[in-house]
């Protein structure tokens, strides 16, 4: 608190004399005989970081030639592996795809089948951030198509056995390459759509709030359109009324001069309402709000109300072979308010003339036509309203039919409104659909990789299981074996096939110019066997047999020397 007060008063210039003044953003001065600290080069932290990544990369490859894991290999191959995972640790992030190219094309390199313990994680790494970082699939899926085609050639040119080879590379490149991609596209897909899920939430609570302001202002222009418009009309009869007391015969000329002002300040009143409350309406406002009027009222209540007021209205129904409008409708408020409005400018501009109001309903709408003859008094002065106007739009928004205009000598308004049918509203699709969907799709070609790799692991299982138990030599047959026998007489005992992946690094050496072939000894499978070796010379005669013990036979043996 101290150091604060001793700040603040540096900034109003309650500091003693000589005392230093520190603007804002100016670095603090540092202290005599202290050290600023030393401020890290940019570039290092992600030097740091590809280094730290390089090294879980290069410890699987290390790790496994130390322990025996891989073939003995030279010092220099060792040497250009682990160089070429730091090329591709460093090109991760801006050219995965190159990265997962490099660490393929070594994988191959080392093995045809594209299995190896050393290289194998790292492919597996690059692979899913090929599908976390790069934006497009196919050329990924280019790249994963060529280093296939690779492998098979190599396993055609160079492989011992091409088919278990085979099912190695198809196994090796859908769980170790294809899958770990899928699951980095997914994942690249699932912080996506979070992010536009995100996004799209905030534009959603945007537009409900404008669409809520917005709905509040419809809202009090349609309640100020209507206001204006029942209250006009209810001034225009208190105006005839006015008008009708002014000539009786039997009114004294005090109360005639009353009436008539009461009438004109009936019909100032309705300009002045107009003026007041018409700024708040709004042209595109005409769905159909609630009416003002008297609850309940019909057009036909409308015009018998109208007609006792004075006004010289006659109501003409029509037959209808249908209701003309549902009752309390969006139809039957809307043929009220035009026969209203009808009503109110006869009354106001053709003051006397004779109306006639006519309903035709049918089924598949009604026609409603309100006519007026000549004026017989002076009109009202003011200017017309924007009622008509106004009625207009709403019609045509429900798809019917609206004029206006003289007839004759006098002024119609006719409209046509169209039955209004209350559908069920269709429902709406959800907003999460579109990320469902792309979700859906990704976990479908997960499912696909992984029932594709399973249904191959079998394959491979099965072929491998056959491959061993038809290289199987009995110790038996074995015993009954003698050196100079040919093989064309030793054929019929011989297994079908040789061992794969014969014991040779256990073996003694073979006899100089001598042809090796390998058999095993028990059927067991997933376990270490022992071997017979049985070594041919150049005219196919056996010269030497060997037995070659299995691992669990050296651990066994192992105290004995």
């Amino acid at each position: 608190m101290e150091g604060t007060r001793q700040a603040a008063g540096a900034g109003t210039g309650d500091a003693g004399p000589g005392a230093p003044v520190h603007h804002a953003g100016a670095r603090a001065p540092v202290p005599a005989g202290s050290r600023a600290p030393a401020r890290r080069p940019a570039w290092l932290a992600p030097v740091g970081r590809g280094a730290l990544f390089w090294c879980a990369l290069a410890l699987p490859a290390v790790t496994a030639d130390r322990i025996g894991l891989n073939e003995p290999r030279p010092l220099w191959q060792q040497l250009a592996g682990l160089a070429v995972l730091a090329t591709a640790a460093g090109s991760a992030r801006r050219a995965p795809l190159a990265a997962f190219a490099l660490v393929a094309a070594l994988g191959l390199a080392d093995a045809p089948a594209l299995f190896s313990v050393g290289y194998g994680p790292a492919l597996a790494v690059l692979a899913l951030l090929l599908g976390l970082r790069a934006p497009r699939a196919h050329p990924a899926v280019a790249v994963l198509a060529g280093t296939a085609a690779v492998g098979i050639a190599r396993i055609a040119l160079v492989g011992v056995d091409p088919a278990p080879e085979a099912l190695v590379l198809t196994g090796t490149l859908l769980f170790g390459c294809v899958l770990p991609w899928l699951g980095g596209r997914y994942w690249r897909q699932s912080r996506a759509l979070a992010e536009a899920g995100w996004i799209r939430a905030a534009r959603l609570e945007d537009e409900r709030r404008h669409t809520e302001e917005r709905a509040r202002l419809r809202e009090r222009a349609r309640i100020a359109q209507d206001m204006h418009d029942s209250l006009g009309h209810e001034l225009s009869l208190l105006a005839l009324r006015a008008a009708a007391l002014q000539v009786a015969p039997d009114l004294g000329t005090a109360h005639r001069a009353a009436a008539a002002e009461l009438r004109v300040a009936a019909a100032d009143a309705t300009d002045h309402l107009h003026r007041i409350i018409g700024v708040l309406r709004e042209d595109d406002d005409h769905d159909g709000p609630l009416p003002l009027a008297p609850a309940g009222e019909s057009v036909e209540e409308l015009v018998a109300r109208a007609a006792e007021s004075g006004l010289p209205v006659r109501w003409e129904p029509r037959h209808t072979p249908a209701p003309p409008a549902e009752p309390g409708g969006l139809a039957d408020r809307l043929l009220y308010r035009i026969v209203r409005e009808a009503l109110t400018n006869a009354a106001r501009h053709a003051p006397g003339a004779p109306v006639t109001v006519s309903v035709t309903g049918q089924a598949s709408g009604t026609t409603v036509t309100v006519t007026n003859t000549a004026a017989t008094g002076p009109g009202s002065p003011s200017a017309g309203g924007s009622g008509l106007l106004g009625l207009r739009a709403a019609v045509a928004s429900l798809g019917g039919d609206f004029t206006a205009g003289p007839h004759g000598e006098g002024f119609r308004v006719r409209a046509y409104v169209p039955a209004v049918r209350t559908a069920a509203p269709a429902p709406s699709p959800s907003p999460t659909a579109p990320f469902a969907r792309a979700r859906r799709r990704v976990a479908l070609g997960l499912s696909a990789a992984a029932g594709a790799g399973l249904v191959l692991v079998g394959a491979a299982f099965g072929w491998y299981a056959y491959t061993e138990t038809r290289s199987v030599l009995t110790p038996s047959a074995y015993a009954q074996l003698r050196t100079g026998t040919p093989y064309e007489e030793m054929a019929p005992v011989l297994p079908q096939r040789e061992a794969h992946d014969p014991p040779t690094d256990r073996a003694p050496a073979p006899p100089p110019g001598t042809d090796c072939r390998y058999y095993r000894a028990s059927g067991e499978l997933l376990t270490s066997t022992d071997h017979f070796r049985l070594c041919f010379d150049r005219r196919d005669r056996l010269v030497a047999k060997d037995v070659v013990p299995g691992l669990h036979d050296e651990r066994r043996e192992e105290p004995r020397r």
